[in-house]
């Protein structure tokens, strides 16, 4: 048995949560969210090296760099939340 052929099942449980967390309105959820949606980016292409599945590597890439710009879009909403004085 190749293991790395079961890495889809969490790649893919992983990638749910993501999106679950991502549509969330508290803002540490969707922080979460976006750091979820990485990891099964990683494990995807990790995946996808495996089963020289090229264009679900060059998806998986364009989706880890806008998963990248969610995360620090996050971030300076919530630094410009606090230097506001909002919580």
């Amino acid at each position: 048995m190749d293991y790395i052929d079961l890495l889809q099942w969490p790649a893919m449980a992983v990638t749910l949560i993501a999106a679950w967390l991502v549509a969330s309105q508290r803002e540490n959820r969707r922080n979460m969210g976006f750091w979820c949606f990485l990891v099964s980016n990683a494990l995807w292409v990790t995946w996808g090296l495996h089963t020289q599945a090229y264009a679900l590597i060059l998806l998986q890439l364009g989706l880890a760099f806008m998963n990248v710009r969610g995360v620090r879009r996050n971030q300076l909403a919530s630094s410009k939340r606090m230097s506001e004085g909002h919580t």
